[in-house]
């Protein structure tokens, strides 16, 4: 691809987002039994996790489900009842990185506790994400390679800036928080970003465990003089590319499935009529 050709139509990007989103509705893990919390249905536990659980203050499991609860013989809130199975799923090898970040517990609309974050998968716990679109004024794209040492997916590009919304925490300020520790952007360069809006609800098997996602995206033009600098350490590079490279990288696989699935419904709206093309 040349820099100057039409590289992608609507209908390109149409029936890419459509075989990816076939990776995102899995059912649960085999063996996986639901979860309640507080009498709530919220996720989806494997063997190896209700293994690690079993017997602890605040579970109870029967044959169609494990039932998490505060445990006042124990003197453990709900909340502290969830603290020590994040501990044993963490001492039994359930989590793959122990985060010391707390995200809520949300089930059936309501949100019932906090939990450490490195847990949420063993247990098939509900979280949304938030992602940026960065753009350039020329129509270029700002993107993100993931650190080396990022748990998943390491080393692949992402959106300018994401993560998972915190306890406590609105999606707004979500976006706010993670677009200055991932690119260093003060709120004034995003004084102009779209609302959030819901990409999808992934339901995907992962190594450990299920991930229930709802993934949020907002897009914003950035100043011609905004050049993206990472502060958390989880960004190695940033890069700025216009469409033919993007849709090469995309072809190629470069980026996450969350991310390649926002660039593509970003680039979906810029596109707007369905007979037009983007260009380079």
């Amino acid at each position: 691809m040349n820099s100057t050709s039409a590289v992608f139509t609507s209908d390109d990007l149409a029936a890419r987002s459509a075989r990816l989103v076939r990776r995102t509705q899995q059912l649960p893990p085999p063996g996986a039994r639901p979860v309640t919390v507080a009498g709530r249905v919220a996720g989806w536990i494997g063997p190896a996790a209700l293994a690690a659980i079993d017997g602890r203050p605040g579970v109870h499991i029967e044959a169609e489900a494990a039932h998490l609860t505060a445990a006042p013989a124990a003197r453990l809130s709900l909340d502290g009842v969830l603290r020590n199975l994040a501990l044993a799923l963490r001492d039994a090898g359930c989590i793959r990185s122990w985060r010391d970040e707390l995200l809520d517990v949300v089930a059936e609309g309501r949100q019932l506790g906090r939990i450490e974050r490195g847990a949420v998968r063993p247990l098939g716990l509900q979280t949304q994400a938030i992602h940026l679109n960065g753009w350039a004024p020329d129509g270029r794209l700002w993107i993100a390679r993931r650190a080396l040492n990022k748990s998943t997916d390491p080393g692949l590009w992402d959106t300018l800036s994401g993560g998972l919304v915190a306890a406590g925490e609105d999606p707004a300020s979500a976006l706010l928080r993670e677009s200055h520790e991932e690119a260093g952007l003060v709120p004034v360069a995003l004084a102009a970003h779209s609302p959030l809006r819901t990409v999808l609800r992934m339901h995907r098997r992962l190594p450990d465990g299920y991930q229930v996602e709802t993934v949020c995206l907002s897009d914003c033009v950035l100043d011609a003089a905004t050049a993206p600098s990472n502060l958390d350490g989880e960004v190695l590079e940033f890069r700025c590319v216009g469409m033919a490279d993007l849709w090469d990288m995309i072809l190629h696989g470069a980026f996450t499935l969350e991310a390649e699935l926002c660039i593509l419904d970003s680039l979906r709206r810029r596109l707007g009529a369905p007979s037009a093309s983007l260009t380079a």
